[in-house]
């Protein structure tokens, strides 16, 4: 992990914040004028950033687009703006873009971020160019639900400490040693920021997230992995064969419905691809970019 805050460092990017109809939005903007738009969509969790998801691959990107990080109201960086913060942020990509005077964009989401990304790319296929997931979307075929990560990520959400953090993420990687004291004490900060923790229980509060998926099932409107046919861009999944927070039988929906899907399965690797399998994750994402 430090070696990746290292790289960042040189990186010429820029924090901003805009006003949109959405609310005003925090991001980072670096990389190349005038060349294609990559926007990164970060996951949830405790302590969550897009700059944390994707800081260590940054300095590979900029280097071929205009990369964008945009931060999710709720999660600690943009404000909070109520509601849950999951189905808050299928609604600010759009109006994101539009303040930027961006027409298309091509979209590298990790886990919640790609639930995004697809919602997107079906809402507005003429303004996506290709789309990139990293974990997180489908729904479990053959492995229970909710899995492994999320059980432990509603431990830490009903009771916070510092042990359940620890255990939390200890689930997201195959490598145990990528867990270390720097990276818990920096996601142990955000994560227990009062107003972040409120909105973090919003979306993975035991009786919140039993709610959620009762609602979703006596719902007359079809499932988001039942409305994954409906995407048109080119779109890569990329997966860790080790996720035990989004397992790898998720990846069969999607990998059998968007009709321009292909999948890429990383080996010891957990929900984290971008982080833990960092090169081929890079050269894989980028020559499916370029192609």
């Amino acid at each position: 992990m430090a070696n990746n805050s290292q790289a960042i460092a040189d990186v010429d990017h820029d924090f901003r914040e805009i006003s949109t109809p959405a609310g005003t939005l925090r991001y980072y903007d670096c990389g190349l004028d005038g060349s294609p738009v990559v926007l990164f969509l970060h996951g949830s969790g405790p302590g969550v950033t897009g700059w944390r998801n994707f800081r260590g691959v940054l300095p590979t990107f900029a280097e071929h687009y205009r990369c964008l990080i945009l931060e999710f109201p709720g999660f600690g960086v943009t404000d909070d703006f109520g509601g849950h913060p999951m189905f808050t942020a299928q609604g600010v990509v759009a109006p994101f873009l539009e303040a930027l005077g961006i027409d298309t964009v091509r979209i590298v989401g990790n886990s919640m971020g790609g639930g995004v990304g697809i919602n997107f790319a079906i809402e507005h296929p003429d303004r996506i160019d290709r789309l990139v997931t990293i974990g997180g979307i489908g729904t479990n075929t053959f492995s229970p639900g909710p899995s492994e990560g999320i059980r432990l990520l509603q431990e830490f959400t009903e009771d916070p400490t510092r042990q359940r953090l620890v255990d939390w993420l200890k689930s997201m990687v195959y490598d145990q040693s990528l867990i270390t004291d720097e990276l818990v004490e920096e996601r142990w900060q955000l994560a227990t920021d009062p107003e972040t923790l409120a909105a973090a229980r919003r979306m993975y509060g035991k009786a919140t997230y039993a709610a959620m998926m009762a609602a979703m099932n006596a719902s007359d409107r079809p499932l988001p992995w039942g409305v994954m046919h409906k995407v048109t861009a080119p779109t890569l999944l990329t997966w860790g064969r080790d996720d035990r927070v989004s397992p790898l039988d998720m990846a069969i929906i999607p990998m059998r419905t968007i009709p321009n899907a292909e999948l890429h399965v990383f080996p010891n690797c957990g929900h984290w691809a971008m982080i833990e399998a960092k090169d081929a994750f890079e050269s894989t994402v980028l020559a499916f970019l370029s192609r």
